[in-house]
């Protein structure tokens, strides 16, 4: 029994098929003086080759398949077309007089080493796309092919070193049931598109390659992270039970699909989702979900040398807008900081970049970088149901400083006859205390509230939650955090404004009926978890999730009022599908 990361759900049972997927070795060495021009074009043919790769997979994926889940394809071929990473290595050829191998893995080192200073783990995972990228330039510089995963032959469980999104795309799901990986996260683009189409996989095993070979009969659980090796026949029975009954569940789930999130007295409550590119909105649609919660534009902005104009953005957004429509897009303005890598904001180093210059500070700021957006985010609300909200705010003073700047925006666009939705819902992000503290003051200012609950609970607890020593204390229902939530909530309703959250509970089938029961309007989370959390909410009841929510307040600590809660579940959804 091996234990990975568990990446996307559902179980494969079949044969290993082991596949080189490893990086390649890098010897740094000089070159002559004489020769660094030759070096340098060497370098650029190579990035021209993986350029032409990527169109032609890209291009056959479109041709075959459509358009869906080709997003990331884009996302490599801006980072190849984009001055940074080529330009990088170049001077690095240039000035260090070494070959293009040694200059880009350079180049790769500094990057890792930008990334890994970033919190997010979901932001953190974008270091992958530039490290897959780089990796693709280097096989071309070494001569070093690899097996197409769309040739492999019979139904079987990939096992690699590590899996490019091409990779991915690329695999024939009649032939690939699965994949293991050594390397990789949950927010990783191979890990994201898996569970877009529905392949089982692991990930972050770091010994798959090691320690399985090719004919290996294993099972892999992608909803645990468990990998079985050679399972004797009672083993074999068990998880073919599970198999089916996954399968007969998802079956049912999907019937949920066009029904309504109401519970049984009649409440209804939005089930909407996180999303970062419009090809994540057919996924979307597919789980029922009757909106965008929280559109990301960190992406627009992260992996390239320049940053991203008013025109690319009004295009992005616009194209979210009509891919949702009829159904709204709520827009949160850039979230980066000190401790997520952008180019040409000139950012200094910070010793706590979590409390540093970040989300609406740094945009404050940077005028020159939020007016832009602002400008595209009110344009494509002429074409659509639009919220545009804020992150990070800490008071009454900051918002009004937002809103100052939106109405200025707003009367250039005015002047020069370009249509917005004069009356667009404008809100904020509730993640930090102080916002919880002045809730009541900051609901006269704005149009809705929508909760972090991610960052609300790290900065209320002071918990770090990437710190693997402090992982035990990130306790999402820990009485200050329902306390929190509550004020929150309370706040909004006495002004008569939405409450929404888009943090990770939203997305937690056992943390509905403390949601539900908290008096949430709205709740944003990644399209696959909507059907399990409509499928609770349809069983539950506003009046009993009120009481059940009464008397979680009523306990001293994180433990009880899990264990409280579970027992709950266990005794009125004993039937929900888990």
């Amino acid at each position: 029994m091996l234990q990975g990361i568990a990446a996307s759900p559902g179980i494969a049972i079949g044969m290993a098929r082991v596949t080189d997927r490893s990086r390649v070795a890098v010897v740094e060495h000089p070159v002559p003086p004489g020769d660094v021009d030759a070096e340098v074009e060497r370098f650029i043919q190579a990035v021209g080759s993986v350029r032409d790769d990527l169109r032609l997979i890209k291009s056959q994926l479109e041709a075959e398949r459509g358009p869906e889940h080709l997003y990331v394809l884009d996302t490599h071929l801006m980072i190849l077309d984009d001055d940074m990473l080529s330009g990088q290595t170049v001077a690095c050829i240039e000035s260090a007089c070494i070959n293009a191998e040694g200059a880009l893995k350079r180049t790769l080192v500094r990057y890792r080493q930008f990334f890994e200073a970033i919190e997010d783990e979901y932001l953190r995972e974008r270091a992958s796309d530039v490290e897959i990228v780089g990796e693709r330039i280097l096989r071309h510089l070494v001569g070093v092919t690899q097996e197409p995963l769309q040739e492999v032959e019979g139904k079987v469980i990939v096992i690699a070193h590590d899996l490019s999104p091409a990779d991915v795309l690329q695999i024939d799901k009649n032939r690939v049931i699965g994949f293991v990986t050594d390397l990789g996260g949950k927010t990783s683009h191979s890990a994201i598109l898996a569970r877009a189409m529905e392949i089982p996989a692991i990930v972050g095993l770091e010994t798959a390659t090691s320690t399985l070979k090719s004919g290996d009969r294993i099972i892999i659980d992608g909803a645990s992270g468990a990998v079985v090796v050679n399972p004797d026949d009672a083993t074999f029975r068990e998880y073919l039970g599970r198999k089916q009954y996954y399968e007969y569940c998802e079956r049912e789930l999907a019937k949920l699909r066009d029904l309504p999130a109401e519970t049984v007295d009649g409440h209804r409550i939005a089930l909407k989702g996180n999303v970062e590119f419009v090809e994540e909105v057919p996924s979307l649609k597919g789980h029922g979900g009757e909106g965008v919660g929280l559109f990301r534009t960190e992406m627009l902005f992260m992996n390239r040398g320049e940053l991203p104009g008013e025109e690319e953005q009004f295009a992005a957004y616009l194209s979210m807008v009509r891919a949702m429509a009829p159904h709204p897009v709520s827009i949160r303005t850039l979230d980066v900081g000190g401790d997520k890598f952008v180019p040409d904001l000139n950012l200094d180093d910070e010793l706590n970049p979590a409390l540093g210059l970040r989300a609406i500070r740094l945009s404050l700021r940077n005028e020159e970088t939020f007016r832009p957006q602002l400008r595209a985010i009110l344009r494509a609300s002429a074409f659509g149901q639009v919220r545009m909200f804020f992150p990070m705010i800490s008071g009454v003073a900051e918002i009004r400083a937002v809103k100052r700047l939106v109405a200025e925006v707003k009367e250039e666009l005015r002047a020069g006859g370009v249509p917005f939705d004069e009356k667009i819902k404008l809100g904020i992000m509730i993640e930090i205390p102080s916002a919880v503290l002045t809730a009541d003051l900051l609901a006269g200012e704005v149009d809705f509230f929508s909760v972090g609950t991610n960052d609300l609970i790290q900065y209320t607890l002071a918990i770090d939650r990437t710190n693997e020593h402090l992982s035990h204390l990130y306790e999402p229902l820990h009485p200050a955090i329902l306390r929190s939530l509550r004020q929150v909530v309370d706040a909004a309703h006495a002004a008569g404004i939405d409450a929404c959250i888009c943090g990770e509970m939203a997305g937690d089938p056992s943390c509905l009926p403390i949601l539900l029961g908290l008096g949430f309007d709205e709740l944003s989370m990644s399209p696959p978890s909507i059907p399990r959390v409509k499928q609770i909410l349809r069983r539950c009841s506003l009046a009993e999730a009120k009481e059940l929510v009464a008397r979680a307040l009523q306990l001293p600590t994180a433990g009880q009022v899990d264990s409280f809660l579970r027992g709950e579940i266990s005794a009125h959804y004993s039937d929900s599908i888990d």
